[in-house]
């Protein structure tokens, strides 16, 4: 979701980003910090990042933006494997169903999943929609119309995740009320079709942002709760059986002021076999709002 904020807060930003990283580097009683890479504009000319996965081993990503770009990269870690540095190898526009890059309300890509084959699937807010953007050939539409109603504007499809068998899984930022779970909806690729298998549980003012299978099977759900001046964020993950969630754990929760807007969300698994938690933050293209990747490990 695309946001509005006050400018000229430069000294403010400052004073967040050295209390933010301070008390980041507390553990919580799921997930422990492992450092955030503060990510400069000169370094990826983008801004805006809401969606994000990273390769199998953790040297790899990539990521969306609220303008319709997707961009390629790779990772450098240092020996403890904290993060050193971010570079884009490609930066290209997604395309609309006629070839022509996405533009305007078209083009507010959100969720972000990766298929085996290398298909991204990318969810949109504004014209709720999921496309498909294969490696070779054209755009293909997941959805139409029809397939999403009711949502509310500028606060629809935030989150994408595919599970092992290639299906697709979404949800609204916004239930329209705060005591209203927040409905899944699921896209089978051997059918063609979707349903709406489950809900998941509103627990208070955080909105899904992002979500992500890990290699675990469970479902993690990145939320954020803006309060006007700064964000929280928090991760909970999601034990599925069949069509019903039987274990729901929040993992971490931030005070505000220790990150930025997180909104993409990957999850994978090191080589000391823990699993990471790696998050973008979306800048809202505003110069005092950072572009930051931030880590964590999962306890148990």
């Amino acid at each position: 979701m695309r946001m509005t904020f006050l400018r000229g807060a430069t000294a403010v930003a400052g004073l967040a980003l050295a209390i933010g990283w301070a008390m980041a580097a507390t553990p919580t009683a799921h997930a422990k910090y492992t450092g955030s890479l503060l990510w400069h504009e000169r370094e990826h000319h983008q801004g805006g990042f809401s969606g994000l996965e990273v390769s199998d081993d953790g040297t790899a990503f990539t990521t969306i933006t609220d303008r319709g770009m997707i961009l390629r990269g790779t990772f450098r870690r240092a020996d403890d494997g904290r993060l050193v540095a971010a570079t884009v190898t490609s930066a290209d526009p997604l395309r609309d169903l006629e070839g022509q890059p996405v533009v305007d309300a078209m083009a507010d890509s959100e969720g972000l999943a990766l298929g085996p084959d290398g298909t991204a699937y990318v969810s949109f807010e504004a014209h709720h929609r999921v496309w498909a953007f294969p490696p070779e050939g054209p755009t293909q539409p997941l959805s139409d119309r029809r397939t999403f109603p009711k949502m509310q504007a500028n606060s629809s499809l935030e989150t994408l995740a595919i599970d092992d068998s290639g299906r697709l899984y979404t949800l609204p930022e916004r239930s329209g009320k705060l005591t209203r779970p927040f409905p899944v909806f699921r896209y089978d690729p051997r059918t063609g079709d979707w349903s709406q298998p489950f809900t998941i549980l509103r627990r208070g003012n955080f909105l899904p942002v992002g979500a992500d299978f890990g290699p675990d099977g469970a479902l993690y759900l990145l939320e954020r709760e803006f309060s006007g001046i700064a964000f929280r964020s928090r991760v909970r993950r999601l034990t599925l059986q069949g069509d019903h969630v039987t274990h729901d754990e929040t993992l971490l929760a931030t005070h505000s002021l220790v990150h930025g807007n997180l909104e993409g969300l990957s999850v994978w698994r090191d080589t000391t076999g823990t699993i990471r938690l790696t998050m973008v933050s979306d800048n809202n293209f505003n110069g005092f709002q950072r572009t930051e990747f931030v880590e964590y490990r999962v306890t148990h």
